[in-house]
């Protein structure tokens, strides 16, 4: 047996127990649907070995000790197929099995939460920092901020990736200028009626609409894109439950774009723009944006600062879309890089990315507001948080 190979048979074996062997996760108390396993991608640049599961009880916020689930090369950023089966993530690497382009990585989710490699397939482009699925599952999309461009890989019955069925390289502008804008392609997602893709395109400030064909081909919206103010670095998108309004996290100036999306056209229509801090604070040095979400129940937007080390709350009109600064909640550790919304809407889970932690925040239902729970533990360079429902959820 391999090394790898035996380390997930223990995790396996630990969480099946529910106590930890040496070096495996705490379990937290299974209150039947109330289980989940929450897996937090990293960089392995340092102490990381790639990919963490740490048990979560939903109805009392507890997390337990996280454990490696499966070895990888800075799985930063993660996605979970719609049947829980499976967990996707990008590997911000810049070549794979000796040639050009980064990786996505295909896991079976085993036993009680560990990952066995399915397979890998090239990015056709470098740095890869963004995968998501279409609602069928049958698509994974994946964003290349190196290399600036957009890829589709099906997705075969059994969980492995294909080869790239759609690939988009998206072109300089003012190629002739001092400061050429470079495309540095930062998410993909994709709206609830599954027709349309949008990507945030960093180094060219724009939102691109592309058509998801059954076949995952990307074909350009008509309009092609939306553009932002110069120089806002649009970096993740948030999509409402209802499909029809779509917020941009703006990395650079720290702001919320707010665009009204028509799912029948795939157009976008610029509604509002807010900052992402505090009232009376200015973008300062080592301030960015970093993660964007939308509540499950719809009423409320998150969105992290990086430097300033708070996420921000936001109540959402639900006829409008537009949104109104609720308050800011502050970290408990240094540069929330990503977090994850359980799925009952309760807890706010952080990546903390200097610190070396995840930290857990309950929301107030009646508000949208966030408060600490004291509650964190020990993940090195946490970069993304998803959750996937415990597969032995409700056993005894």
């Amino acid at each position: 047996m391999t090394p790898r190979v035996m380390a997930g048979a223990l995790l396996a074996a630990a969480l099946l127990r529910g106590s930890p062997a040496a070096g495996q996760p705490e379990r937290a108390t299974d209150r039947g649907g109330d289980a989940m396993l929450v897996y937090f991608g990293t960089y392995t640049r340092g102490p990381s070995k790639g990919i963490y599961v740490s048990r979560f009880d939903a109805a009392t916020g507890v997390l337990g000790e996280p454990a490696l689930a499966a070895e990888s090369v800075n799985p930063s950023f993660l996605a979970v197929h719609p049947t829980g089966r499976y967990l996707y993530a990008v590997n911000e690497v810049d070549s794979l099995e000796g040639k050009p382009g980064g990786a996505a990585s295909a896991f079976a989710i085993d036993g009680r939460g560990a990952l066995r490699l399915l397979n890998q397939a090239s990015t056709r482009g470098t740095g890869p920092c963004y995968v998501s699925l279409d609602r069928a599952g049958k698509h994974v999309l994946v964003a290349n901020y190196g290399g600036g461009s957009v890829a589709v890989l099906p997705v075969s019955g059994d969980g492995r990736l294909a080869e790239a069925s759609a690939f988009v390289q998206h072109e300089t502008l003012e190629a002739g200028a001092p400061k050429p804008k470079r495309p540095h392609a930062h998410s993909i997602d994709i709206e609830p009626s599954g027709r349309f893709a949008l990507v945030a395109d960093l180094g060219l400030d724009r939102v691109y609409v592309y058509r998801l064909t059954p076949q995952g081909a990307l074909q350009p919206g008509a309009p092609p894109f939306a553009s932002l103010d110069p120089g806002a670095g649009p970096r993740h998108v948030a999509i409402h439950p209802s499909g029809r309004h779509v917020y941009v996290l703006n990395e650079k100036q720290m702001t919320v774009d707010v665009f009204q999306f028509d799912a029948g056209e795939g157009t976008l229509t610029h509604r509002q723009k807010l900052s992402s801090l505090p009232e009376g604070v200015a973008v300062a040095q080592g301030f960015s944006g970093a993660e964007i979400l939308v509540h499950p129940s719809g009423r409320w937007l998150y969105a992290s600062n990086r430097g300033h080390d708070t996420i921000a709350a936001f109540a959402i009109d639900p006829e409008q879309g537009t949104i109104r600064l609720v308050a800011h909640a502050a970290m408990d550790g240094q540069i929330p890089r990503g977090f994850g919304i359980d799925p009952s809407g309760r807890w706010l889970i952080a990546g903390n990315q200097r610190s070396d932690t995840v930290s857990v925040f309950r929301i107030d239902a009646a508000s949208g507001k966030l408060a600490s729970t004291g509650r964190s533990v020990a993940v090195a360079a946490p970069v993304s948080v998803v959750f996937v429902r415990a597969p032995d959820a409700g056993a005894k």
